[in-house]
């Protein structure tokens, strides 16, 4: 799926928007989500850090995926330097995403056989084990938890 993101400051009201388009018909753009914030309070996020800033831009209806919003506030911090521009469009790919993580557990190294756990499985298997559970009477003394009523009949007893 294809998405889009129109990042859009207005300086002069104090305001940022960013509309979340979406291709839910073949080369077809159609908005999904719009969202306001308060310009002053995105700057003050900004000169915190990169994940307050991130965090300020989530919200219960826009929460896109982490390297979207990377990217958008990328972005706005670039937007909010002097004379930059006040608007960004920012295109994915959803299936971009999805090849990145693929190409990184595939270019892992293998090094499975050099990992040391500590424990070897022969060692797991092992039927000689001696923990002292029938020495200590803990078998032995467990009590029944449930009786059967003298009243319940089987069908053995009939």
């Amino acid at each position: 799926m294809k998405q889009k993101y129109l990042v859009l400051l207005d300086n002069e009201a104090g305001k940022l928007a960013i509309q979340e388009y979406a291709e839910l018909d073949k080369e077809m753009l159609s908005l999904l989500c719009e969202e306001t914030y308060d310009a002053a309070v995105i700057k003050a996020a900004i000169e915190k850090d990169r994940n307050a800033l991130i965090q300020a831009l989530r919200t219960h209806n826009m929460y896109p995926p982490g390297t979207y919003t990377e990217r958008i506030a990328d972005a706005i911090v670039e937007m909010f330097q002097p004379g930059a521009n006040s608007s960004a469009e920012l295109f994915f790919e959803e299936r971009d995403m999805f090849e990145s993580v693929v190409e990184s557990v595939v270019n892992e190294p293998d090094d499975d056989e050099d990992v040391d756990t500590g424990i070897e499985v022969d060692d797991l298997l092992d039927d000689d084990i001696d923990d002292g559970i029938e020495e200590k009477g803990i078998i032995k003394g467990l009590k029944k938890s449930i009786k059967i009523s003298d009243e319940d009949t089987s069908i053995d007893d009939a």
